[in-house]
């Protein structure tokens, strides 16, 4: 047995760890074979190809962004076995000590693990040294925004249709803005709505999750705001004309609820909330308000008004919460009806529910 010195002994226990695997790592480079002397851009358009392609459209955009401009300038006359634990560690410390955001950090990070995780399970390489880099921890975050009752309806009061409804729909719900622009008439029950699938951008997917797609239950005072929709027109100026439009053009079982005003389309969430949204909260001393915000704002008055944290992941569908087995004959527990009550009834305390 040969005892070969790594590093000084102030060394700590994790950073001897990762000197001690490059260094087998580097005796072990055979054992990948042929295939970890690819280059990390060849490999990386494989991915794309074989990878990449099955995930949504915005993730394939996010990641090729990230390949180009971070990762194949860096890596990419690498061959896949050159990069080590080390290495990679080396220059993500490099990137803290830029302007990057944390989350850009974590993008990069997940994008390289992905790729070089492909690479594992097509026998190019062992294990993927991604596994073991540490980004710097996070300085703690000032408190994320919220809507307060008066805020919300000052909010809602001042958008046009359909953009009020998709606004009290999402605050009252917690649904994303791609499972709104994706809902479709017969996934709204009496008192509930059935997550499918999403829409966003021009992209049609499943739900985030599996606990995302789920039923959930959902107040009276919803459900009805939703079908008002359908008695509704809205009047755009088309220079010095006036056009009216219905709100929702038809409400077969497969259309969607929140449609394009001129067109019936599936809408743009970008549009919506850089046209109408940000301007009606600028005006009212809120611009910061976007879907996260009212998301988060859902979740927060669901804590404020005393539901329990488990009904509030059900009804959020964090990736936490059981998963919906058979969405089209699931039965809504009742905890969920009591806490949408509960919810309902603190912002009318609060507001007064139109």
């Amino acid at each position: 047995m040969k005892r070969v010195p790594l590093g000084p002994a102030s060394l700590t226990k994790a950073e001897a760890e990762r000197l001690r695997d490059d260094y087998l790592a580097a005796i072990n480079q055979p054992a990948t074979g042929i295939g970890g002397a690819v280059l990390f851009r060849d490999f990386a358009k494989i991915y794309e190809r074989d990878v990449l392609s099955t995930w949504s459209m915005n993730t394939q955009k996010r990641s090729k962004s990230v390949l180009k401009v971070h990762l194949n300038p860096e890596f990419g006359d690498l061959m896949l076995r050159e990069i080590t634990v080390e290495r990679a560690q080396n220059y993500f410390a490099r990137l803290h000590r830029t302007p990057l955001s944390a989350e850009s950090l974590d993008k990069i990070r997940d994008v390289m693990s992905a790729v070089l995780g492909a690479a594992v399970d097509f026998n190019r390489l062992v294990t993927n040294p991604m596994a073991k880099i540490r980004l710097k921890k996070r300085r703690l975050n000032k408190p994320k925004p919220f809507l307060r009752i008066g805020e919300f309806f000052a909010l809602v009061d001042s958008l046009p249709e359909p953009y009020a409804t998709m606004v009290y729909v999402a605050a009252f719900t917690g649904l994303r803005v791609s499972e709104l622009a994706g809902l479709k008439w017969r996934c709204v029950g009496v008192a509930s709505i059935t997550v499918e699938e999403r829409y966003s951008r021009g992209d049609w997917d499943e739900p985030k999750s599996d606990s995302s797609r789920a039923t959930i239950s959902v107040d009276e005072h919803v459900i009805e705001r939703i079908h008002a929709m359908k008695s509704k027109e809205v009047v755009v100026r088309a220079g010095r004309a006036l056009r009216h439009y219905r709100v929702v053009k038809s409400d077969g079982p497969e259309d969607l609820v929140f449609q394009s005003v001129k067109t019936g389309a599936p809408m743009s969430d970008n549009t919506i909330l850089s046209r109408h949204i940000k301007p009606a909260g600028r005006k009212l001393g809120i611009g910061w308000v976007n879907w996260q915000v009212l998301r988060r704002s859902c979740a927060t008055w669901l804590q404020q008004s005393g539901v329990d944290v488990k009904d509030a992941q059900g009804l959020l569908r964090h990736s936490r919460a059981s998963t919906t087995q058979d969405i089209y004959q699931q039965m809504v527990p009742e905890s969920q009806r009591r806490a949408v009550g509960r919810l309902s009834a603190y912002v009318q305390r609060s507001g007064a529910v139109q």
